[in-house]
C-alpha cells in the first residue's frame, strides 16, 4: 500500500493522452507540440551530425578500416554514443522545450483545468492570458534551471568516481524524474499564483504520486519519436494530477 501512490499515479500520462486528443482541448496541443518537435528535431539533428563528425575525426578507423573488428569496434562505438545521447537530450531537450513553450503549457494547462473541473474558461483572450502570465512563467521556468543545476552538477561528476558511477545512473535518472514532476505540476499551481518555491513545499507532502508521474514522463522522454510528443500529454497529465490530489489551500505561501 505504501507505493500506490507512486504506481497509480504514472497512469495520469494515459489520462493526458485522452485529454490532448478531447474536443475543445485540440487547439491548444499543436503549439506546445511544434515547440517540442522543433527542440528536439533541430538541435537533436545538429548535435548528432556534429557528434558524427567528431567521431569520423579518429584516425584509427582510417588506417585499420579493413579489419573486420575495427568496424564493429566503430558501429559499437556509434551505437553507444547514440544511446548516451538520447539519454541526455531525453532530459535536457525537454527541459529546453518546456523553457521555450512555457506561455503556451501554462494555457493548456489552464484549458485542460476548466475542462475538469467544468469551471468557465476566462474571457480573456489567449494571447492576452499569456502575455499577462509571461513574468511569472519565465521567473518560474529559470529558478527550475538553477534548482536544476545546483544538484545536476554533483550528479555528473558521480559518474567520473569509480564503483559510485555504478548507481551514478540511477541517481541521475530518479533526480531527473522528479525534475519532470517539478516541471509539469508547476504549470497548473502556477496558473493559481504558486511560485516555484510553493511548487516545490506543496509536491513533497506528496512526493510518492509526484515521483510516481515523473518517472512515467522520464520514461517517454528517452524513448525515440515518442519523446517528441510527451510536453503536451505530460502537461495534461500533470494537470488532471494536480486537480485530483492537490488542493488550492495546499499551494498557500507559508507565513514567515
Amino acid at each position: 500500500m505504501a507505493s500506490s501512490g507512486l504506481i497509480e499515479s504514472m497512469r495520469y500520462l494515459a489520462i493526458g493522452f485522452k485529454l490532448v486528443r478531447t474536443r475543445g482541448l485540440r487547439r491548444f496541443v499543436w503549439m506546445p507540440l511544434l515547440v517540442n518537435l522543433l527542440v528536439f528535431g533541430g538541435l537533436g539533428w545538429w548535435i548528432y551530425s556534429a557528434a558524427s563528425s567528431w567521431l569520423d575525426a579518429f584516425t584509427l578507423f582510417d588506417r585499420f578500416s579493413d579489419f573486420w573488428i575495427i568496424q564493429l569496434l566503430e558501429t559499437l562505438l556509434r551505437w553507444l554514443f547514440g544511446l548516451v545521447l538520447f539519454l541526455v537530450l531525453g532530459f535536457v531537450f525537454t527541459l529546453l522545450a518546456n523553457l521555450i513553450g512555457a506561455p503556451f503549457n501554462g494555457l493548456l494547462a489552464e484549458r485542460v483545468e476548466a475542462h475538469l473541473t467544468g469551471n468557465t474558461a476566462p474571457a480573456a483572450p489567449p494571447v492576452m492570458m499569456m502575455i499577462k502570465s509571461l513574468p511569472r512563467l519565465m521567473g518560474s521556468e529559470l529558478g527550475k534551471l538553477v534548482y536544476m543545476v545546483i544538484f545536476l552538477v554533483p550528479l555528473l561528476l558521480l559518474q567520473l568516481i569509480p564503483i559510485v558511477n555504478l548507481v551514478a545512473p540511477v541517481l541521475l535518472f530518479m533526480f531527473g524524474a522528479w525534475m519532470f514532476a517539478l516541471e509539469y505540476l508547476d504549470y497548473p499551481m502556477g496558473n493559481h499564483g504558486a511560485l516555484f518555491r510553493d511548487v516545490r513545499r506543496a509536491v513533497r507532502q506528496k512526493r510518492k504520486t509526484a515521483f510516481g508521474f515523473g518517472v512515467i514522463v522520464a520514461l517517454f522522454s528517452l524513448v525515440p519519436i515518442l519523446n517528441l510528443f510527451i510536453m503536451p500529454i505530460a502537461v495534461a497529465g500533470a494537470t488532471a494530477l494536480y486537480v485530483d490530489h492537490w488542493p488550492d489551500s495546499s499551494l498557500q505561501p507559508q507565513s514567515s
